[in-house]
């Protein structure tokens, strides 16, 4: 699977994947149902889905873990976070505002766009919610061991 601009999956799945992307053993859907207040029907349609699109293994009652895909898709969906959390935090927001605005909207912002706006701020290495990790998709970043 090869990830094109950053806008392949809606917000929700998105925060699926990096709620994962931090754990470091397989998920429980009931434990992921719980914790996005969601019914556990609602986690197993979306679990499905995304195993269906390669986000994600899914092993019936062991739970759920990124796969390589879903690792990456989900460094670029953080990376983003914080990148745009970062910009908005420089013209005047505090961070706690900025990273509440960030995530309203940072869904509509392509690769294409993180890219040119990581370049411009001349590749941060630290956000105000955490380290901002590059990857070799981005143009002249080095790349940084994860």
């Amino acid at each position: 699977m090869e990830m094109n601009d950053g806008l392949e999956l809606p917000a929700k799945k998105v925060e699926y994947l990096k709620y994962l992307f931090g754990r470091n053993t397989a998920v429980k859907t009931n434990d992921l149902a719980s914790r996005f207040g969601v019914d556990p029907s609602t986690i197993t349609k979306t679990i499905n889905e995304l195993a269906e699109s390669g986000y994600i293994t899914h092993v019936p009652y062991h739970g759920v873990r990124l796969s390589e895909d879903g690792k990456q898709y989900a460094e670029f969906c953080i990376k983003r976070h914080r990148i745009l959390a970062l910009m908005l935090a420089h013209y005047g927001l505090s961070d706690e505002r900025a990273c509440s605005e960030v995530s309203r909207f940072e869904g509509l912002v392509s690769r294409y766009a993180i890219d040119r706006i990581c370049h411009a701020m001349g590749h941060p290495r630290q956000g105000i919610c955490g380290k901002i990790t590059h990857d070799s998709l981005c143009p002249e970043c080095e790349v940084q061991d994860a």
